[in-house]
């Protein structure tokens, strides 16, 4: 599989996924300045299917499993790397223009990022389609974003994931919390602060883009109500 960066954030990703070095993430062939050739992911299970047909849990722990194992990989960090309290400045901006939700996860984004715990080098996009099977090598990442920061970030988008159908249930979100904070030694009341701040993020970035923001609020109203914040 050849992928040709175009943008800043896939020459980073490009350069991420040669330092994971097959790592958790997928073997990387050949990486130059804008190109990246990695072996092709050939297996025929998916974890979006897994969570829409009855193995939501499966599918959340092999997230973890593999997220568990990016997050292994230690120093010396890129220096290419976009520090979370920069990824979420447009959180700040979206509070004051939106008001209501967004604040609301705007001023937990701001909390737990002036507190950070846990430090590593972040995928930046962990979901179910960005972790795909490699047959006998087992499930492993693509595309990430290259981010640093707090660990728990990289769990929080898995709960945007797959679709609508799947997210919108509040029995979803109270029982993938109970497995991700489980599986990922995470405490499960900041995993739901992170899975707030990241829904609110992504809701704003999908309103000022002109895209549908409604999955993202879904999952960040829930996460709010459960934290009885709102």
């Amino acid at each position: 599989m050849l992928k040709i960066a175009s943008a800043s954030e896939e020459l980073r990703g490009n350069s991420l996924m040669s330092w994971y070095n097959g790592v958790g993430a997928a073997p990387v062939l050949q990486h130059d300045e804008r190109a990246l050739l990695m072996e092709r992911a050939m297996g025929q299970n998916s974890l979006a299917e897994m969570a829409r047909n009855g193995r939501d849990d499966e599918a959340s722990s092999i997230i973890c499993s593999v997220t568990a194992k990016l997050h292994a990989r230690k120093g010396p960090y890129p220096d290419y790397l976009i520090p979370l309290d920069i990824w979420f400045r447009d959180s700040e901006i979206a509070a004051a223009k939106y008001g209501g939700v967004f604040d609301s996860c705007s001023k937990i984004a701001n909390k737990l990022l002036s507190n950070p715990v846990d430090q590593v080098v972040l995928h930046g996009d962990i979901h179910h389609g960005n972790i795909l099977d490699f047959g006998t090598k087992g499930w492993l990442a693509i595309d990430p974003k290259g981010l640093l920061g707090e660990r728990g970030f990289d769990y929080a988008n898995l709960f945007c994931n797959p679709d609508i159908e799947t997210t919108a249930k509040p029995s979803r979100l109270v029982q993938q919390v109970k497995v991700v904070s489980a599986d990922a030694g995470l405490d499960p009341k900041r995993l739901l602060q992170w899975i707030a701040a990241w829904a609110g993020l992504s809701a704003a970035w999908s309103l000022d883009d002109g895209g549908n923001a409604q999955p993202a609020m879904t999952v960040a109203e829930m996460t709010l109500k459960e934290l009885n914040i709102i």
